[in-house]
This record gives structure tokens, C-alpha cells and sequence, in this order.
């Protein structure tokens, strides 16, 4: 059996659901992501990256065109991101943390807007793409737009996973990914808690601090 016929096998049925093994542990990855870059730690981007690999195979499985492309712009991003907060560290060891002007949110807001248009007019020209185009792209691009902000250390990154959610949640469960509708419900509450975080480090003083060498704590995560 290969590696990716296993992954789009059934893990489990639960409340006449069946989900996936590709669905559950991408998704379950997908969450530790989330944890550590609440805690600002520089394990997020690798976890993340790892995450999207496995849920390539679980949205093209659903025949989701944008969850396929979400997860290969976010190994993309994981990269971008792992240098930008490496670059960020340089120097100095810190990073700032802080809210975005005006000007970067507008740009941000508008560019999210023109892409969904963009990502669901290709998905309208060719629907074997996907089955459900508007929300499908809206996924895609906010979630592009999410991990940019987070790589700018933006506090806004986690208003624009709310803003994911929202769409996130109800087409998981119509697309058959059931795991994934309920590991964005998590998300929210770990969204808010991460908002908060980064809301009060912001009135610290806005800086990361760089992890001390130490036998207890893994590798590139902050304490």
C-alpha cells in the first residue's frame, strides 16, 4: 500500500462521519503549528510546513482545488516564514511583535479580496477544481493573507484566522473532511487565546526574545 493510499484510508468512524488518516494527522499538526506560534516559538514553521505535506493528500482527496493550493502556498509560507523570524532573530534576538498600520491592513484587506476574486474566477473557468468555488478560494487566499501577517509578526495574523474559520468550519463538513470542521472549532479557541498573547506582548514591549540554550527546551522553541 502506498503512502498516500494509506493517508486517504479511513482512520475511524465517529457520528457516521468517516474520517481520514490524512485529514486527522495534518489537521492534529496543523494545531501544534498554531500552539507554538502562540508561544512564538520558531518549531510553528516547520510543524506547519509538515502539516500542509499531509493535508495535500486529504483535500485533494474531498476534489478541493483551493484546500490543495491553501496547503501547498502554506509549505511555501512555512519556509518564507522560518527565515523571516531567523532574520527577525539576527543581531539583536528579537523580533517585533506589534499591530499592523492602517496603510498595511488596507493593503492586506484589498489584496485578500482581489485574490478571492482572482482564485475563484479560475476555479469558475475550470470547475473540476472545485466543487464549491467562492468559499474554497475565500480559504485559500485569507489563509495566504494569515501567514503573511503572521510572518511579519502582525498582531493581526489571528484576526485573519477568525476570519478563516468562519468559512472553514461548515465547508470542512460538507466537503467530507469532518476532522478538519472540528479542529477549526479548536482553532478558535486557540486563535483568541494567541490574539490575546500577542495583544499583551505588544504592550511589553513588542520583542521576542530568544531562547537560551537549555536541555529542556527543544530546539528553536522560546520558553
Amino acid at each position: 500500500m502506498s503512502a498516500l493510499h494509506w493517508l486517504n484510508s479511513e482512520a475511524f468512524t465517529a457520528f457516521d462521519q468517516h474520517v481520514m488518516w490524512s485529514d486527522m494527522i495534518g489537521n492534529l499538526l496543523g494545531l501544534g503549528a498554531l500552539a507554538l506560534g502562540w508561544r512564538r516559538a520558531m518549531l510553528t514553521w516547520p510543524v506547519q510546513l509538515l502539516s500542509g505535506v499531509v493535508l495535500v493528500a486529504a483535500f485533494w482527496s474531498a476534489h478541493l482545488g483551493g484546500g490543495v493550493g491553501k496547503q501547498f502556498v502554506v509549505i511555501t509560507v512555512a519556509v518564507w516564514g522560518w527565515f523571516q523570524w531567523r532574520r527577525g532573530r539576527a543581531g539583536s534576538g528579537r523580533l517585533a511583535i506589534r499591530f499592523a498600520t492602517w496603510r498595511e491592513r488596507a493593503v492586506l484587506v484589498a489584496a485578500t479580496a482581489v485574490g478571492t476574486v482572482a482564485v475563484a474566477s479560475l476555479f469558475l473557468a475550470y470547475p473540476k477544481l472545485s466543487w464549491n468555488p467562492w468559499p474554497d478560494a475565500y480559504i485559500f487566499v485569507g489563509t495566504l493573507a494569515a501567514m503573511y501577517a503572521q510572518a511579519r509578526g502582525w498582531v493581526e495574523f489571528w484576526f485573519a484566522w477568525l476570519a478563516v474559520d468562519l468559512v472553514g468550519v461548515p465547508l470542512n463538513f460538507h466537503s467530507g473532511l469532518p476532522f478538519s470542521g472540528l479542529v477549526y472549532i479548536v482553532y478558535f479557541v486557540l486563535v483568541i487565546a494567541g490574539m490575546y498573547a500577542w495583544w499583551q506582548q505588544t504592550r511589553r514591549g513588542g520583542d521576542l526574545r530568544r531562547a537560551e540554550p537549555s536541555s529542556t527546551v527543544a530546539e528553536g522553541v522560546t520558553a
